[in-house]
C-alpha cells in the first residue's frame, strides 16, 4: 500500500506561484511513476504532469507546459510539482498519483494510488 498526502495549496492572484509536495508513505516512491492530476468544479479529473523512477522523461499537460515543472526526490520519497504564472483557469483539487508502470504515463486509470488532493484557488 502506498500512502500519498498532498500539500501546498492555497488561495492567490493570478500571476503567482505555489509549489506542491507529495510525501509519499508506507513504501518508497524511487519506484513508482508519478503524476500530477487535477479537478475543477463540474469537471472530469484532468492530467497536469508525470514523471518517470530516474525523472528521465516527463510529460505535461499543454495547457501546463511551461509554467509547470514537475520534479522529485527520491531520497525524501517527495514529488513536487511547480506553478508558475498561475491562470484563473489553474483552480482546482490537484492530486498526487502513483504506478508501479515502467513508463511514465498521462492516463488516469493507469494510475493505482491517490493521495486526498490539496486546493488550489486562483482569484482575482
Amino acid at each position: 500500500q502506498v500512502l500519498l498526502v498532498e500539500s501546498g495549496g492555497g488561495s492567490l492572484q493570478p500571476g503567482g506561484s505555489l509549489r506542491l509536495s507529495c510525501a509519499g508513505a508506507g513504501r518508497t516512491l524511487s519506484r513508482y511513476v508519478m503524476g500530477w492530476f487535477r479537478q475543477a468544479p463540474g469537471r472530469e479529473r484532468e492530467f497536469v504532469a508525470s514523471i518517470s523512477w530516474s525523472g528521465g522523461t516527463i510529460y505535461y499537460a499543454d495547457s501546463v507546459k511551461g509554467r509547470f515543472t514537475i520534479s522529485r526526490e527520491n531520497a525524501k520519497n517527495t514529488v513536487y510539482l511547480q506553478m508558475n504564472s498561475l491562470k484563473l483557469e489553474d483552480t482546482a483539487v490537484y492530486y498526487c498519483a502513483a504506478t508501479p508502470n515502467l513508463y511514465a504515463s498521462r492516463g488516469r486509470y493507469e494510475y493505482e494510488y491517490w493521495g486526498q488532493g490539496t486546493q488550489v484557488t486562483v482569484s482575482s
